[in-house]
């Protein structure tokens, strides 16, 4: 029987040990910062590294007390995906009307991380989103700039990898993204395979709006400080497929996209982890 524990997924949790000092930085659904909050988040391996016990440290800012969270882990949950870049995403498993709903995407470069939590009200409606930055403690690496649109202009060649839901073994494609500007237009062809898809959005300062067509939801992409990337629909469409996204440009190269793909029933199918690298 193979051992659980010297498995990909569970090698690739591995990577996240140790010490992150940062702060968790609530934002509106147009962007703007609402509030910042210092944190220490601890993952620290026990009994050969088979149990992760994390400690999450909030130090408010506005005289409220300190608050710590203690959790552990032997295990990791169906949803819970590592891609061997050491990217993954946890979330919601099914959407329902009535709860609220969402997607934790978190990315490790060196002695950086970032995270973003992106949520849905009960209604189905976009409401918040989180950044969280993150370098190991004792460390001075510095954030990257804010992500821009010029940032994304041009064209990117990626490999996509997909891990399944039902078990079956990942998959991976190449694909190829060409995005151009045209003065507050921004236009995106993507193509993967036989797919292809051609978008576009108006610019509106850090915000890219994709109007919906034949039934499909709005869409927002956000451009946030340190490269990060909130991609998401204003609402939860019924009986549509739609997707949660989000993204960091690691290098004016190099950007990593992780998604979570829910088909038309609200339940989430598959886990994406696309890296690009710009080529003109």
């Amino acid at each position: 029987m193979p051992d659980y524990y010297n498995s990909p997924q569970w090698q690739n949790c591995l990577r996240h040990l140790g010490w992150w000092r940062g702060s968790f930085t609530n934002l509106s659904t147009e962007g703007a910062i609402v509030g910042d909050t210092p944190t220490l988040v601890t993952l620290d391996g026990e009994d050969n590294n088979r149990k992760i016990k994390q400690t999450v440290q909030r130090f408010p800012t506005d005289g409220s007390p300190p608050s710590t969270l203690n959790l552990e882990y032997t295990t990791l949950s169906r949803g819970l995906i590592f891609f061997d870049n050491g990217a993954f995403s946890l979330g919601s498993m099914q959407y329902a009307p009535f709860s609220t709903f969402g997607g934790e995407f978190g990315f490790i470069e060196g002695d950086r991380r970032l995270r973003l939590v992106e949520l849905f009200d009960e209604s189905g409606q976009f409401s918040s989103v989180s950044l969280i930055r993150e370098r190991r403690d004792g460390t001075e690496s510095a954030d990257r700039p804010p992500l821009r649109v010029d940032d994304l202009i041009g064209t990117w060649e990626g490999e996509a990898v997909t891990h399944h839901l039902d078990y079956r073994e990942p998959t991976m494609q190449t694909s190829r993204l060409t995005i151009a500007r045209d003065g507050d237009r921004l236009r995106q062809t993507l193509s993967a395979g036989s797919f292809q898809l051609e978008t576009s959005a108006t610019i509106a300062g850090n915000r890219l709006n994709f109007v919906g067509h034949d039934g499909a939801p709005d869409r927002r992409i956000l451009l946030l400080p340190d490269g990060g990337s909130c991609n998401v629909p204003l609402s939860i469409p019924r009986d549509r497929p739609f997707f949660l996204e989000a993204g960091w440009l690691i290098s004016p190269t190099l950007r990593i996209r992780t998604l979570r793909n829910y088909d038309q029933l609200g339940g989430c199918m598959t886990l994406t982890c696309v890296t690009e690298r710009k080529v003109a």
